[in-house]
């Protein structure tokens, strides 16, 4: 028992004694085997008891040295494991960073064209807003345009049907075609029973006698007729075409020729501009140059012919304040020129539906009118 070699312990290295053959020490780096030193060779070549302590010692070293190279081994390849590890993360992050930054750059791209698209459409709204804001616009004015057209239409028609013609006349606008018992007693100055019928029988039904249109025979003046005819396929109120010159220069000027030159071009522009008024005068508003006028059949100075006249019309020239007082004759001779631009306006605004013929009758009939008024023939007033 006592021979035997102590068992070493389960874990720990066997002594040292008990190791044959020579000592290696552990260097540095593995796979380096030390040379053995002086004291290891000592050791081996002599062992003694009482060496037996530093050997142990020096084992004790080894080992330590041994197990710090391993732990130092470990510790760098750990070391490298998590470096590897790390870079591995990094990788997976720049990646995602990268996939990142393109889906907002993407994301940017389509904000902008989203931003782009809703300006162009609202810019495309505000066009068509525009567009059709300027069309309603037109329409508008159109339509009130068309509404002041049919307006003067209706009026202009009213005036038709209310103006006397051979045919049908108004007894109204001409109270001295009612009869006697119809019309009333008179007030003011009295006709002169010895010429009313003989001036105007045409007037005077009431005196047993027809209209005389109803017996006069007509035939139509071929250059007349022609010259109406020229004016009809393009009507116009310019005194360059043959037709008006005409009736300018046999009716027209010589009507409204008064002894008052400067009044009567006056007359004449505004009648031919349709801009001439004419008002009836109130019993207190007549002028009078004598205080007996009033009294006298309010008789006053007519400011056309300068004649004394009983003047219970006046005239305003466009939008003049200015007031002309003038005679019944002066009133005929502006009413038949008035009448006959009248109607060739209603012709010209095409108002007149009619054949040719008989327009150009009525056309006659409004000359007529003039050279009997520019004559002196006018109708009395009741």
């Amino acid at each position: 028992m006592e021979g035997r070699l102590p068992q070493p312990d389960k874990g720990l290295p066997p002594p040292l004694a008990v190791i044959p053959g020579p000592w290696k020490g552990v260097g540095p780096c593995r796979g380096h085997r030390e040379a053995p030193g002086p004291l290891a060779q000592a050791t081996v070549e002599g062992e003694t008891p009482g060496e037996e302590a530093p050997a142990t010692t020096q084992l004790d070293v080894s080992r330590l040295r041994s197990s710090s190279m391993e732990i130092r081994e470990k510790g760098s390849e750990f070391l490298r494991e998590e470096l590897l590890r790390a870079q591995k993360e990094l990788k997976l992050k720049d990646a995602e960073c990268a996939r990142l930054c393109r889906v907002r750059e993407q994301l940017e791209r389509e904000l902008e064209e989203l931003t782009a698209s809703l300006f162009e459409e609202a810019h495309k709204m505000v066009r068509e807003a525009n567009t059709k804001q300027a069309a309603s616009e037109k329409q508008l004015k159109e339509a009130r345009g068309k509404i002041d057209m049919l307006q003067a239409e209706v009026t202009a028609l009213k005036t038709l049907v209310i103006t006397s013609t051979p045919a049908s006349p108004n007894r109204e606008l001409h109270p001295q075609l009612l009869s006697p018992t119809k019309a009333g007693p008179r007030k003011g100055h009295a006709r002169h029973k010895s010429t009313s019928g003989a001036l105007c029988p045409a007037m005077c039904p009431a005196t047993g006698q027809g209209l005389a249109q109803d017996k006069e025979g007509r035939e139509v003046d071929t250059t007349l007729f022609a010259e109406f005819q020229a004016w009809r396929a393009a009507p116009t109120l310019d005194k360059a075409c043959p037709f008006l010159d005409r009736v300018h220069r046999e009716d027209v000027g010589p009507c409204l020729d008064f002894t008052m030159r400067e009044l009567s071009a006056l007359v004449r522009g505004a009648v031919e501009d349709n801009t001439l008024t004419i008002e009836p005068v109130a019993s207190h508003t007549q002028p009078t140059t004598r205080a007996t006028a009033v009294e006298c059949g309010h008789t006053s100075t007519c400011a056309l012919s300068g004649l004394t006249s009983p003047c219970r019309h006046r005239i305003r020239l466009g939008d003049s304040k200015s007031h002309y007082y003038i005679s019944p004759s002066s009133r005929a001779r502006i009413t038949a020129v008035c009448n006959f631009f009248t109607y060739i306006r209603y012709i010209q605004q095409g108002l007149v539906r009619q054949d040719v013929e008989p327009m150009f009758w009525e056309v006659m009939r409004l000359r007529k009118e003039m050279s009997l008024a520019k004559l002196g023939f006018f109708p009395q007033e009741a």
